[in-house]
This record gives C-alpha cells, sequence and structure tokens, in this order.
C-alpha cells in the first residue's frame, strides 16, 4: 500500500493505493437511491434533483473559503463544465425520474452497475488511460450481467425508467472520468466545490422556485433523505471519491463502483423493505466478482500534470 502508483499497478495481489478512498466514495454514494426514495415522499422530484445541487452549492463556497482555495484557470472552467453537466444535473435529475417512472431502488442499483464500463470508456478517451484486455474482458463481463438482469426484470424490454438510468449512468461516467482527470490538477474537494459553484447560477434560483411553486409535505423521513443526497451524495461523497480516482487512475477506481450495487440492494432491504430477488443477489455477486479482477489488471496511465501552486492573490477567503 505504501508503493508508488507505477509499481502497484504491476502488483497483482496489493490493493493499490489510494483504494480506501475510492471505496470510502462508494459506500456514501450507495445510500443515493434509499435517501432518494425517502426524499420523494416529501418533495417534487425536479426539486430534488436540482434542489440537492442548490443546498450542495452552497456548502461549497463555504468549503472554498475555508480551504482559501485557487481559482480555476483557463481549460480547467470547461472541465469543470462537464463535471457539473454529468454529477449537478445529468446523474440527479435522470435518476430521480427514473425512481418516479417506476424503477425501485434495488432495480435502479443494478442498473447503475454499469456505470463503472462507462467511466472506464470515458478515461480512456479523456484522461488517457490503457486498461489491459483482463481489465476490458472484467468490466464486459460485469456489464453483461447488468444487461441480463435489466432484459430479465423488464419482462426482455428496457421500460422508460431504464432509459432514464442509461441515461444517468453515462452523464455520470463522463462527470466522474473528467473530475477524475482533473483532480490530479486541484485535490478532489476542490474539484467537486468548483462544480457545485460554477452551476449554482442555474441549482440556486431554481431550487428556490420549485420549493416555491411544488407542493411539500414535511417530514422526518423527506427532510432527512433530501439532507443526505445534498450534503453527502452531493458534495462529501467526491471528496473521497475524485481523492481515489486521481490516486488510482480512472478507469481502475471506476471499477470498484461494481460493488454499490450490492451495498444498495442492503440498505434498500434494511431501510425501505424491499425484496431483493434470486436474480437480483446474484447479478450483485456476480459484477463484485468482476470488480475483483479488474482490480488486478493492468492499466497504462498518462503522465499526470504537475498540479500548480496555490497563488495567494486569486484565493477565495480571508
Amino acid at each position: 500500500m505504501r508503493n508508488k502508483d507505477n509499481a502497484t499497478a504491476r502488483n497483482p495481489v496489493a490493493l493499490p493505493a489510494g483504494f480506501g478512498a475510492a471505496a470510502l466514495g462508494v459506500v456514501a454514494f450507495s445510500f443515493t437511491f434509499p435517501a432518494t426514495s425517502f426524499a420523494l415522499r416529501g418533495f417534487d422530484p425536479y426539486l430534488i434533483g436540482v434542489g440537492r445541487a442548490g443546498v450542495a452549492a452552497v456548502l461549497a463556497v463555504v468549503a472554498l473559503w475555508l480551504m482559501r482555495a485557487p481559482r480555476p484557470r483557463g481549460r480547467q472552467w470547461a472541465s469543470l463544465g462537464v463535471v457539473a453537466g454529468g454529477i449537478v444535473f445529468g446523474f440527479p435529475i435522470l435518476s430521480t425520474l427514473a425512481l418516479v417512472h417506476g424503477s425501485s431502488s434495488s432495480h435502479a442499483a443494478v442498473v447503475v452497475g454499469l456505470l463503472p464500463v462507462a467511466t472506464a470508456v470515458f478515461a480512456v478517451v479523456r484522461a488517457g488511460e490503457r486498461p489491459s484486455p483482463l481489465f476490458w474482458a472484467a468490466s464486459v463481463a460485469g456489464a453483461a450481467l447488468i444487461v441480463a438482469f435489466t432484459l430479465r426484470n423488464g419482462v426482455g424490454s428496457f421500460s422508460l425508467a431504464d432509459a432514464l438510468l442509461f441515461g444517468a449512468l453515462l452523464t455520470c461516467g463522463l462527470g466522474y472520468a473528467e473530475g477524475g482527470r482533473l483532480a490530479r490538477e486541484m485535490t478532489g474537494p476542490q474539484v467537486v466545490s468548483w462544480a457545485l459553484v460554477l452551476a449554482a447560477p442555474i441549482t440556486v434560483p431554481a431550487a428556490v422556485v420549485l420549493s416555491a411553486a411544488t407542493p411539500v409535505h414535511w417530514s422526518g423521513a423527506a427532510v432527512a433523505g433530501l439532507a443526505y443526497v445534498s450534503g453527502v451524495s452531493m458534495f462529501l461523497g467526491f471528496f473521497a471519491w475524485y481523492a481515489g480516482l486521481a490516486k488510482v487512475g480512472v478507469a481502475r477506481a471506476s471499477q470498484v463502483q461494481l460493488a454499490q450495487p450490492l451495498l444498495t440492494l442492503t440498505w434498500a432491504w434494511l431501510l425501505l423493505g424491499e425484496h431483493a430477488g434470486v436474480s437480483t443477489v446474484v447479478a450483485a455477486a456476480g459484477v463484485l466478482v468482476c470488480v475483483l479482477v479488474a482490480q488486478r489488471a493492468r492499466i497504462a496511465r498518462a503522465a499526470a500534470p504537475t498540479r500548480p501552486e496555490a497563488r495567494p492573490e486569486v484565493t477565495l477567503g480571508r
């Protein structure tokens, strides 16, 4: 665990440094669908999808001020725009609507098990990584299990909820890969915080308007669900996640998320009383095996750019 990245990438036994951070992010994200289900008991789906980013944007401003974070430069703003499009707008809104259109938390969790494959593809395109054939074999095997599960539980066809979930995972995969690449130049907390601030001129006013224009039924469960997806799923979880992506590599770290369906199935059973059938458990266990194989595959990584020194004259702070 103390070896450098290029050394651990060749080690077929030891997990790479940064694996723990990525795993912590996955644990945080695994509660997202159950928490969203709770939030839907009292809030409009669009308010949840956009409002959680608005709340997180306020937290991001405070975090940037406390970190005295340097402002992004040049092309970093464009990259942050891609990150915001994926993790601030794409995934939150589309996944929430999927739950509204009939998907259970358990079903959504397993379908989004395809996210690591999407992220790995974008890691090749955007982050210059080159996974080995063994890595792709494990990833495709996991994807095949997810597709088979989706078709079986959709009676041989994809539903509107499935289409929304696939849209969510594609936009999220791009946001993950771009954020992981950018986290080599600035810290993970700064990446997600600046992405939230960049989107704030849209998310904050929209959240205010939706909170006034849509019916709200206050309850402890609904507020707790909205608080979780705003403060953890949309903000704190990315601190660990982007740190893991930058340290381990986007493609390799993304495969850790293959374990997320199994975790979400557990929380959905414990918190929502959702029954996970045999096919659901088999699919989740299968992708968990795939992540273990992918973690031991070799991946060539592009040289990481040197993180610029903070410039005091352009800091956001006191």
